[in-house]
């Protein structure tokens, strides 16, 4: 069956800042995207509201954009409140009725919602709910430490700085020098994206770290290299144990620090600055102490988001973030023919000791 074409749901916020899910499937797979639709920017097109994206159409309608022939919705923003609102609530059910799937990544199940599920069921289309965690899931035992690829695991001094872009990226450059590398998604956009994985912020917190054990023992058996999409930050007040979870179950090998250039505060995009990020050179020491804990690991490289500089201040940035921490740094997003951080996760691969998975 081919891979289904998706009309991007991102009414009222579609913005290269806000509208993260729509604008990271746009990113990674255009070639799957027939339109998005946003009534505040309609007429437009992807790349007049992101930058990149090309010519796909933004739609201010439900039915130009199923004119468009998309066989999924793809829900690509979180509405205010994190309820559907009636207007949406339209919108999906015109779209099962003109034979759409749905793809959500809502903390509220939309398959769980009477109307749209008896729609779905009359008209024979699914409902995917990607946050909905699966079923027997269990504490973490460290047998993630045994396989055989070497796992990397990205790590973060806040939320939504661009871990999950950092592992997509590096996925690219790996791929492209011939290693088997596969991604562990854990958050929904990272699933929309790879088509599987667990949402660990839907997962009770006991069980945090057996998901992303059980991520690395499903997909190690056809890989090299396994790159681990990680979570929060250690020292994030409402989120440092999802980040400790993932640390824990996955067993990374290697780490790489992901920081966004020029934010002083954690989370300060949504909360008073009330709690400062520490040097670069403290989360190293952090990350690589907590994860010895169960199993040593090393920061290889820094990944700096530099999505609010120019290019010369990105570059400057990114040398001083080397020569804070001796560790090579990069945005490969802005800079994509900088391969920094794939070279630094090949010396790791060919630096691995023969007992380092060994009891």
């Amino acid at each position: 069956m081919p891979p289904q074409r998706f009309l991007i749901l991102a009414d009222g916020d579609f913005d290269p800042m806000i509208s993260k899910t729509a604008n990271a499937v746009i990113r990674y797979l255009p070639e799957r995207v027939v339109g998005v639709l946003d009534r505040a920017t309609a007429g437009s097109t992807v790349e007049d509201v992101l930058g990149f994206g090309g010519a796909i159409p933004v739609v201010g309608s439900i039915s130009d954009g199923l004119a468009l022939e998309p066989d999924a919705v793809l829900i690509g923003i979180a509405p205010m409140g994190g309820r559907l609102p009636e207007t949406w609530r339209g919108w999906l059910l015109e779209a099962l009725d003109a034979g759409c799937d749905i793809w959500s990544g809502l903390h509220t199940f939309l398959a769980d919602d009477p109307e749209l599920a008896a729609r779905a069921l009359e008209r024979g289309r699914e409902i995917r709910d990607v946050r909905r965690p699966p079923a027997g899931l269990t504490v973490s035992s460290g047998r993630a430490r045994f396989v055989e690829p070497l796992v990397v695991l990205t790590v973060g001094t806040d939320c939504n700085v661009g871990k999950m872009t950092c592992q997509l990226q590096i996925v690219r450059g790996l791929v492209e020098r011939g290693f088997r590398t596969r991604f562990a998604a854990t958050g929904q956009t990272g699933i929309f994206i790879e088509g599987s994985g667990i949402a660990v912020d839907a997962v009770v917190a006991d069980f945090v770290g057996g998901a992303a054990e059980q991520l690395v023992l499903e997909t190690a058996p056809d890989a090299d290299i396994l790159l681990v999409e990680g979570q929060g930050s250690l020292n994030h007040p409402g989120y440092s144990a999802v980040t400790l979870g993932l640390l824990h179950g996955s067993c990374p090998d290697a780490m790489i620090l992901c920081h966004q250039a020029g934010r002083k505060y954690i989370s300060e995009y949504r909360e008073a600055d009330w709690l400062e990020i520490p040097p670069l050179t403290e989360y190293v020491s952090a990350y690589e102490t907590a994860a010895a804990w169960v199993h040593p690991s090393k920061v290889i490289g820094i990944y700096l988001n530099t999505v609010s500089l120019d290019d010369e201040q990105a570059r400057r940035a990114c040398r001083e973030a080397t020569q804070a921490t001796g560790l090579p740094c990069t945005d490969p997003v802005r800079f994509p023919d900088d391969t920094a951080l794939v070279d630094a996760v090949i010396a790791r691969m060919a630096g691995r000791l023969p007992e380092s998975r060994t009891a």
